[in-house]
């Protein structure tokens, strides 16, 4: 198995990811598609375990915990080019997914990214969230984010990553990334996250709240007048609302609801989609957190239906409903009519077609 001539291809083709497993031929994924590297040969379980050898270099820590958990997260670095990588397992055989990162990172503007988001930012304190699902460029608009302010603040910024992905240098702001893992800068999310109360930071980048403790070190890190800027794995602004309720036990559940209704100040929820032209299109959900959506946070049973509709209603302070990018870009030409009914439920489709020719008739 060469993995170089397997990374040189990639880069070459500018695929996002790499698929390595066994049985199968490698594959790219190259703007959405899966695609085989026809001139390699089908993987075999030697040819995984030399892979293995390959990302893994004989570190000890590294091998522990993957022999201990059958996972690993971890970054490589192959001419330049710096990759996250995740290995697994599949009938006791290793298995890689590597994503490429791009050196150059996208400016903030060329994203496609609201920019209210930008400008919530400067807030001094609170808590913003960039939520989406699974290869849905949440980490790409964190780092622009990231460097956004790196380059128009004066703030200490505190990373926690798994694992570092874009390298950034302080500019006008100093910036301190710290990767989490076993052998890494700090153990886990929520250890690094409660440190960095001594840190002295004014802006907190958290790559990814996944548990109760994070979720309540973020809180506690927000409350002491900082600003707390998070990722999560939802697939829409309600969802998170949804999701961030539910680490907890119904009977910490109105608390919890009351400390997020102070502290919440902005939530944009992303999709990519593949547009006309073939090239990935940023789709963004934004609410922005007035009183109406905090009152929606504190009542007993959350609805659904009741942030979308006010995340609809709050357009003039810059919230931004899925129906309306979706409108926005197939009247824009940039995305399919089906495409974007694609990404609604039945119930919303004369939403979306009324909203789609009222902007017409203003175009």
């Amino acid at each position: 198995m060469n993995m170089e001539k397997i990374l040189d291809e990639a880069m070459k083709r500018d695929a996002s990811d790499v698929h390595l497993i066994c049985n199968n031929k490698p594959m790219l994924r190259i703007l959405r598609d899966l695609v085989p590297i026809e001139k390699s040969k089908v993987l075999t379980p030697e040819d995984m375990s030399e892979m293995y050898d390959f990302l893994v270099k004989g570190n000890v820590d590294k091998d522990e915990v993957y022999n201990q958990t059958k996972k690993l997260d971890m970054s490589y670095e192959y001419k330049g080019i710096r990759l996250r990588v995740n290995i697994s397992s599949s009938d006791d055989i290793p298995l890689a997914t590597l994503r490429l990162i791009k050196n150059e990172l996208p400016t903030y503007e060329s994203l496609g990214v609201p920019d209210i988001v930008r400008r919530m930012t400067y807030q001094s304190q609170g808590l913003i969230l960039v939520t989406g699902k699974t290869n849905s460029g949440k980490s790409t608009t964190l780092n622009a984010l990231v460097n956004y302010i790196n380059e128009n603040q004066n703030k200490k910024i505190l990373t926690l990553e798994n694992p570092v992905e874009y390298k950034h240098t302080s500019k006008k702001s100093i910036i301190v990334q710290k990767e989490v893992g076993r052998g890494k800068d700090v153990l886990t999310f929520s250890d690094g996250v409660k440190n960095s109360l001594r840190e002295d930071c004014d802006i907190l980048v958290i790559g990814e709240i996944r548990d109760r403790a994070t979720m309540e070190a973020a809180i506690e890190m927000a409350e002491s007048g900082h600003l707390v800027i998070g990722t999560l794995h939802t697939k829409s602004c309600a969802e998170t609302i949804d999701r961030m309720i539910n680490f907890y036990e119904v009977r910490d559940q109105a608390t919890i609801k009351y400390l997020l209704s102070a502290l919440l100040k902005l939530v944009v929820s992303q999709r990519l989609l593949q547009g006309i032209d073939g090239k990935l299109v940023l789709v963004p959900e934004v609410m922005v957190v007035d009183n109406v959506v905090s009152g929606i946070i504190r009542k007993e049973k959350i609805s659904v239906s009741e942030i979308e509709d006010a995340i609809q209603s709050n357009l003039e302070k810059g919230s931004i409903g899925l129906i309306n990018s979706l409108a926005k870009l197939f009247v824009e030409d940039r995305i399919s009519l089906d495409l974007a009914k694609s990404q609604i439920e039945e119930k919303n489709i004369d939403t979306l077609n009324r909203t789609i020719m009222q902007m017409k008739i203003k175009k």
